[in-house]
């Protein structure tokens, strides 16, 4: 799955890149807002942050594509019963720290030389996966989450601002309860196009 993943997002790139009118690439900064739904987790976004990089490929002067490669932290907290929920987890995790290495493949519509609205999938990877376990050694959160991303961004020459909004689409929870763990991440960051 994830040779194809990366087959697929070398494919669509340079075939953009081949038939693009305006090409830029450059790195990007910023932070999330997530919260994890679920009995297991407190309700309420958790401050994290990403990091990473980024193409514009503009086939037309108002469509293109944006693919990237960026390292998010997603944190959040556990209900208080949280224990009772799963039986697996020790009752005193309270703060999860998930770091995700996130591939969107973005649809870019340019409304303007000012504005460009974003949408497209998301595929994250979770790195630190072996650091989710808990006392009774069981994995908690699936490897893989699939996400839909939304947002706009703020064209001012070389500097991009943007914000984005992104649902998890399947469950994370890999413990076997029937409490569905889904995402929501809402980010604000600052990148440079070179």
């Amino acid at each position: 799955m994830k040779k194809l993943l990366g087959l697929t997002v070398m494919l669509v790139a340079m075939m953009g890149v081949a038939n693009a009118q305006k090409f830029n690439f450059g790195g990007k900064i910023g932070s999330n807002q997530t919260k994890i739904s679920g009995q297991a987790f407190k309700d309420g976004y958790e401050l994290g942050y990403h990091v990473g990089a980024f193409a514009e490929i503009d086939v037309t002067s108002k469509w293109g594509i944006q693919p990237e490669v960026v390292w998010n932290q997603t944190n959040t907290k556990s209900s208080s019963n949280l224990s009772d929920i799963t039986n697996n987890f020790q009752q005193n995790t309270k703060d999860i720290k998930l770091n995700y290495l996130t591939i969107p493949i973005l649809l870019r519509y340019n409304v303007g030389s000012l504005l460009t609205l974003n949408v497209g999938p998301q595929f994250g990877i979770l790195l630190n996966k072996n650091e989710t376990l808990w006392n009774n050694g069981k994995e908690a959160f699936k490897s893989g989450d699939l996400a839909l991303v939304g947002g706009a961004t703020v064209n001012l020459k070389m500097l991009r601002v943007y914000g984005r909004y992104n649902i998890g689409l399947n469950n994370l929870n890999d413990v076997g309860t029937q409490d569905k763990w889904k995402s929501q991440q809402l980010q604000l960051g600052v990148g440079i196009s070179l």
